[in-house]
């Protein structure tokens, strides 16, 4: 009980002493994000801009390598900006736990408070205080009119638990709840009542994460496992959040493919009740893509999503969800072509594009130290802990990339195609393209005057021979083609091609 007065205390304070400042605060990613016009890079700032000098993979501190910081992140700014970039999603900046941990580090999710910041992603040699790098990162991205999304952790660390046992969910031999496999973190006891919820320690504690996150200029959070908390939790502290920021964004990590809670003793609140409570987007599914093979199920996707979007007052959206931190990198699932082919989904698909940083560099994620044992640690656990194929979110470890500059210039063709045609791609029509082929992924993106035609060989094994009947092509039309291939022709609208496995074929349309 006193635990709760002094935190309660500490929060009118915190509110109190700041809420003029906060009454002025605005951002525009909220819109941005409605309209499909954030573009979206997701960053590790522990692996960001580190400097792995031996090529090991793993930083050693002992040999003068560095990890990724506020700081030196700040070097790589100019580089997003370039790549189009107009978002930020930082994966979680507050402190790790370090018992009964994965990996050498501490995984990023398993957050150990909510009202401080990472140390390991400070720099010592900084005369600014650990806050002070915060701000000036987010600062520096602000200057180049890229926005911040911070990463809100779904669960809480096992070092957590033995500070504040009372925040956690029980079992009935009394042992905090571990939520299906992720053995490092702890279920957070969430009260499924508004008056409860108020009174209860844990919203309050995420209320003081919202007002850290928004005092150190973040414009908007993206919730880990959204889905694990009830409806009355998310729909209240949007509005908090909102009330402290105007603009301020919610995404939430959830899916059409997410159909169960994460384990038996967890909420479940799906996609539909996340977006009614407030969120103004959501993952989608099109991390399914590995699975889809024809046109249906593709175009499936998109008019359920804009089916759903339509019961909605407010505006709402979707990221290009094709590759996250816990999905298996592109390159190991369909090589360079089917990384090609989600860069240009990403560009022409109505949505917020999404990457992980090293995917437009070519990484494929893959570790040589592996579940190797350690020659140094700074958690419990002695071995490096990795999820082979996806970024690694749990030792010091290298900068993500590879010596490929092949994705990237792909990307910078289809994100100048993006931006010149924004009104077709952000708000146009989708076109499901009549095809003779349903192997081939067929579309158009229509608005007014403009259109931007989109046919991709989805077989990565074969080629596919096609015919596309093309909508709005008239004689007058001038057609301009961004990405072509030989054997392909163009008569009276339509389009007849023989396709090599994950060839794409881009044009445009001005009438």
């Amino acid at each position: 009980m006193f635990k709760k007065i002094i935190l309660t205390l500490a929060f009118l304070l915190f509110i109190n002493s700041s809420v003029y400042a906060k009454q002025e605060q605005s951002t525009d990613l909220r819109e941005l994000f409605q309209n499909n016009q954030s573009v979206i890079y997701s960053v590790n700032l522990r692996t960001f801009n580190a400097n792995d000098k031996n090529g090991n993979g793993i930083i050693d501190f002992y040999e003068g390598e560095t990890s990724g910081s506020f700081i030196n992140a700040i070097d790589r700014l100019d580089e997003l900006k370039e790549l189009g970039i107009n978002t930020i999603h930082l994966l979680p900046i507050t402190p790790v736990g370090k018992i009964k941990a994965l990996g050498t580090a501490g995984s990023l999710y398993a957050m150990s408070d909510f009202r401080s910041l990472n140390m390991q992603l400070t720099d010592s040699q900084s005369e600014l205080s650990p806050k002070d790098q915060a701000k000036k990162f987010i600062d520096e991205c602000h200057k180049r009119n890229i926005r911040v999304i911070a990463d809100l952790p779904s669960c809480g660390a096992y070092d957590l638990y033995i500070n504040r046992p009372d925040l956690f969910l029980l079992d009935e031999n009394s042992n905090p709840y571990i939520p299906a496999d992720w053995l490092d973190v702890r279920l957070f006891n969430v009260p499924d009542g508004k008056e409860e919820l108020f009174l209860s320690d844990i919203f309050i504690l995420h209320k003081m994460f919202i007002n850290y996150m928004i005092d150190l200029g973040v414009d908007g959070i993206r919730a880990d496992v959204a889905t694990i908390k009830p409806y009355i939790f998310w729909k209240e502290l949007i509005v908090f959040a909102r009330k402290q920021k105007k603009g301020f964004m919610f995404l939430a990590e959830a899916s059409e493919s997410w159909t169960k809670p994460a384990s038996d003793k967890a909420y479940f609140t799906d996609y539909k009740k996340l977006l009614e409570a407030g969120f103004d987007g959501y993952y989608g599914n099109f991390f399914e893509l590995k699975n889809w093979h024809t046109m249906d199920n593709l175009a499936e996707a998109v008019k359920n999503q804009k089916k759903l979007f339509k019961k909605y007052d407010i505006k709402k959206s979707v990221i290009g969800s094709f590759e996250t931190h816990d999905e298996v990198s592109p390159l190991l699932i369909g090589g360079e072509n089917f990384s090609k082919i989600i860069i240009w989904l990403n560009a022409t698909l109505p949505l917020n594009p999404y990457y992980v940083d090293g995917f437009l560099q070519g990484d494929d994620y893959v570790y040589p130290y592996s579940n190797k044992k350690a020659d140094e640690t700074y958690t419990d656990d002695e071995f490096y802990y990795v999820h082979q194929g996806q970024i690694d979110i749990f030792n010091f470890s290298r900068k993500p990339g590879s010596d490929s500059d092949l994705l990237i210039k792909e990307h910078k063709m289809a994100i100048n195609l993006r931006n010149k045609y924004i009104d077709a791609i952000a708000k146009g029509d989708f076109i499901v393209l009549p095809s003779d082929n349903k192997k081939i992924f067929a579309y158009q993106r229509a608005w007014k005057n403009k259109s931007v035609v989109v046919i991709i060989n989805r077989n990565l094994a074969n080629s596919e021979e096609i015919k596309v009947k093309i909508k709005k092509l008239k004689k007058k039309s001038k057609i301009t083609f961004i990405k072509d291939i030989k054997d392909r022709t163009l008569e009276k609208s339509t389009l007849t091609a023989k396709m090599k496995p994950g060839a794409v074929i881009i044009f445009t349309i001005d009438s």
